[in-house]
């Protein structure tokens, strides 16, 4: 059998590699947010007393981008074929839930989160829901974890950065989601929307990892690929903690004061970071193996 290796031994990884059933979970995801979709545009978003279809419609599509980034890093992760088992099926077995709790529950007219005069089937999905919740969060931290071994950086550099990161900003994001919770909503003070630092730390696990995959890729001496993976990373944590900052003092995130003005100042950095990579990356590296890892001596095994 023929297997090519690179001179230090690593393994060339692939995005989504050995991931398919995280993909087709977030694939649901996504086609129940269609369905969700259409129906509102059909016959409108109220479900009585309680319900609201574009609650599912939003819930269903986070949750599919969310296991589709996870399923594109899980490979780096370093962990092996029980590691990753082990976060898996589990993870696939609580976002299954959680579309179905969301999506049927909502139809009902309930609200599976916040229950409110409904039944005692209702209450114990919302109960089990924020069990799910709750467990969709530690496994994700075991997972964050093992990005922060030494031997994953010696081996991937670049992604390694960009995914701690990301993670990093995935735990601010869980702590709004907790944060949501125990306040009851998303509101906060007069103006505070929490939901915000909720949504934005989730979408660093897209940012992030995708200008780390573009740096190893790209024609950038490897100070200048680590420096923008930094810039990007630094500059989108402190542009949430600006977000936070103004959601725990009450007001909205879109008036015109200074902790919006630098958070999206800091969000402009990221994406000028991400720019400049994007740059100077040619087009025919990027469906490629990186230079750090493309094999550069075959041999037969």
């Amino acid at each position: 059998m023929k297997t090519v290796r690179s001179l230090e031994g690593k393994k060339t990884i692939r995005l989504f590699e050995g991931e398919k059933g995280l993909v087709l979970t977030s694939v649901l995801g996504f086609l129940l947010s269609a369905f969700c979709g259409l129906w509102v545009l059909a016959f409108g978003s109220e479900a009585p007393p309680g319900g609201n279809i574009l609650n599912a419609f939003s819930f269903n599509a986070a949750i599919g981008i969310f296991l589709l980034s996870t399923a594109a890093i899980l490979p780096y992760s370093g962990l092996g074929r029980t590691g990753r088992a082990f976060f898996r099926y589990p993870y696939i077995v609580l976002a299954l839930y959680a579309y179905a709790a969301e999506t049927v529950q909502n139809f009902r007219g309930v609200n599976p989160r916040f229950v409110v005069g409904g039944s005692a089937f209702d209450v114990w999905v919302g109960n089990i829901f924020a069990f799910i919740a709750l467990l969709l969060v530690l496994f994700y931290l075991v997972l964050a974890i093992a990005y922060f071994r030494p031997r994953i950086y010696a081996s991937y550099p670049e992604m390694a950065t960009g995914i701690r990161y990301a993670m990093i900003a995935v735990m601010m994001s869980f702590a709004a989601g907790i944060w949501i919770s125990m306040n009851q909503g998303r509101m906060v003070g007069l103006h505070g929307n929490i939901i915000w630092l909720h949504g934005l730390g989730f979408h660093a696990l897209q940012a992030i990892p995708l200008v780390a995959w573009l740096a190893e890729r790209s024609s950038l001496p490897k100070a200048m690929r680590k420096r923008m993976i930094h810039v990007t990373g630094v500059s989108y944590i402190l542009g949430l903690v600006a977000i936070g900052w103004q959601t725990v003092l009450g007001h909205a995130v879109l008036e015109w004061s200074f902790l919006p003005i630098a958070a999206g100042a800091c969000f402009l950095v990221s994406l000028l970071a991400g720019v400049f990579v994007l740059r100077n990356t040619p087009s025919d590296r990027i469906f490629t193996p990186s230079a750090a890892q493309a094999p550069r001596r075959s041999r037969v095994l």
